[in-house]
């Protein structure tokens, strides 16, 4: 009888670590350790019981605080709240800061959460892009036929990209 008990004790300790270890995510508490970004213990437990899936914000805050970027936890963690993309704008963040464009987390997140990918928009501010219309065709009074193409290039402006024209308002004004 005695053994069951030392069984039954060792088998509702091992549920206990099991439990533990499932819940607190102490292996990505040890990865943002050692990556040198500081988050304790208790702020991940926090995340899982906000329903935030640690990961999704711990990863693109090691990502930024190794390309030295200076971005907090909470700010990653509101962002995601209200339905951003946090690893695209950290990876926006970075494209930007590399290229020499001044691009505050707030403006991010505010063209993140606008609908439109920040970081494409960093690429074609840093890189013009080329749009190209569909064929138009049109008819002359003497019967012949002319068809043609536009080719546009476009540089992002980063200030003014929320509410300014996308691809399909171009090809539409152009086309």
């Amino acid at each position: 009888m005695e053994g069951l008990g030392v069984l039954f004790l060792a088998f509702v300790v091992l549920v206990l670590v099991f439990l533990f270890f499932s819940f607190i995510p102490v292996g990505l508490w040890i990865s943002a350790w050692a990556a040198g970004v500081r988050v304790p213990l208790i702020t991940l437990v926090a995340m899982r019981l906000r329903r935030v899936p640690p990961a999704k914000i711990i990863y693109p805050l090691i990502k930024a605080t190794k390309a030295g970027l200076d971005v907090r936890l909470d700010r990653l963690e509101a962002h995601y709240l209200a339905g951003g993309n946090v690893d695209r704008v950290v990876d926006a963040l970075i494209a930007a800061d590399k290229a020499g464009i001044k691009l505050t987390f707030d403006r991010a997140a505010a063209i993140d959460l606008a609908g439109r990918d920040v970081l494409e928009a960093v690429r074609v501010s840093v890189n013009p892009k080329v749009i190209q219309t569909p064929m138009v065709a049109a008819v002359a009074n003497d019967g012949i036929q002319l068809l043609a193409t536009a080719r546009v290039t476009v540089r992002a402006n980063i200030d003014r990209l929320v509410g300014g024209a996308g691809e399909e308002t171009i090809i539409a004004r152009v086309g």
